[in-house]
């Protein structure tokens, strides 16, 4: 993983961070949980995440933006929209209606599947995976494999936060990964 400092001024930082609320013992006891609503219904905010976001991926010839579920919907179409790219959503097992590739991930308080369009990703294209929160890496781990298994490439992965203190960001090797917030 290539971790690239934030472009992003420290006073933006901390305007977006008094926006995102802890929720504790969410979904389960000992799960602090990162509630962005607050940030998405402040439309200086939900801008400023856009326009960083876009802004670090720029110069890099992205084919496909792919969101996962379902926070990572609200952020990654906007993002693919700035980049002139495509859209590809992300789901949860069961949730999309054609021929699927499937994967099996583990996040912080459990296990489940996520799942692609097989048609959605072409060899060679080039992908940037979004979403909101990284904290242990297993969600977005899978979405690489998944995007692997199609053979499209990872150009970068972009977060609103990163709980760093778990450890996610090691997951990623070589790949360029973006976050605008960090927790320690």
């Amino acid at each position: 993983m290539i971790k690239t400092k934030a472009p992003i001024k420290p006073s933006d930082v901390q305007f977006l961070k008094s926006l995102v609320r802890d929720i504790p013992d969410f979904p389960k006891p000992g799960i602090v949980f990162k509630d962005i609503t607050p940030l998405l219904k402040n439309g200086k905010a939900l801008k400023v995440v856009c326009n960083e976001l876009t802004k670090h991926f720029l110069g890099e010839s992205v084919d496909q933006v792919i969101g996962i579920e379902s926070r990572g919907f609200i952020f990654s179409s906007m993002i693919a929209y700035k980049l002139g790219a495509g859209f590809i959503p992300v789901r949860k097992k069961g949730k999309l209606p054609h021929h699927v590739e499937r994967i099996s991930y583990s996040l912080e308080y459990g296990n489940d599947f996520l799942e692609i369009h097989k048609d959605a990703i072409g060899k060679g294209h080039r992908v940037l995976i979004v979403d909101d929160v990284l904290a242990t890496g297993g969600t977005a781990e899978g979405v690489v494999k998944l995007v692997e298994k199609l053979g499209g490439e990872v150009v970068g992965l972009a977060f609103l936060i990163e709980l760093s203190f778990l450890g996610g960001c090691k997951r990623f090797g070589h790949l360029p990964l973006y976050s605008l917030i960090q927790y320690s």
